[in-house]
């Protein structure tokens, strides 16, 4: 999962956030630096990312991209899902999209000076920019993937990767929507943590 759903998966407790926030981040036994709940952020990260990875669903996603994108298929697919979040918000969050990525923004530059290096980089263009807000469209997601290959190893493949995208978005969407109450109810088992919403209970029964 991507940035969004990793934030939103962490509760409410704050530190918990930036270590889940942080966790691609931080090798090894680099997490043993940080405090107890930030260290829990990181391993729940970790245990988001092998779940995500292993899931028939998920695999199923990937499929369509292998062709284009080939190893870093589930990075593409970490973003899209992304989309299918902030697009199905209300189905997870009582509070409004804008309201939770403003609050998340402010405790990122709180604890700005406990970042990994390579956070504190990129972290002002990602505030600035509302990288989070860009995965509300199909054209938000295409910037971000130019983005990601002028910077990353990511192959520049953005306009086939797209028209997979738009071509396969109903089934993206419902493989989507299929999967994330999977990881809720794995993340609220596994770690203990709360995650309320409207429609959210029920579907991650």
């Amino acid at each position: 999962m991507n940035y969004l759903a990793h934030i939103y998966l962490s509760g409410d407790d704050e530190e918990i956030i930036i270590g889940n926030f942080i966790g691609d981040f931080v090798k090894g036994q680099q997490f043993n630096q940080y405090t107890q709940m930030i260290r829990k952020g990181i391993i729940l990260h970790r245990y988001i990312d092998s779940f995500t990875d292993t899931h028939a669903i998920v695999r199923r996603s990937k499929a369509r991209l292998n062709e284009e994108y080939h190893k870093y298929s589930g990075i593409i697919i970490d973003i899209l899902y992304d989309h299918f979040l902030v697009k199905n918000w209300l189905n997870y969050s009582n509070a409004p999209l804008d309201e939770f990525i403003k609050k998340f923004f402010t405790l990122a530059n709180r604890y700005f000076d406990l970042l990994p290096e390579s956070v504190k980089f990129f972290l002002p263009s990602f505030i600035k920019n509302n990288w989070i807000k860009m995965y509300d469209t199909v054209e938000g997601i295409q910037e971000v993937l130019l983005r990601m290959s002028s910077r990353t190893s990511l192959p520049d493949n953005t306009k086939l990767g797209v028209v997979v995208l738009r071509r396969d978005y109903e089934l993206f969407e419902a493989e989507f929507q299929a999967y994330f109450p999977a990881l809720i109810g794995y993340v609220s088992k596994t770690f203990g943590i709360a995650l309320e919403g409207p429609k959210l209970l029920k579907e991650a029964e």
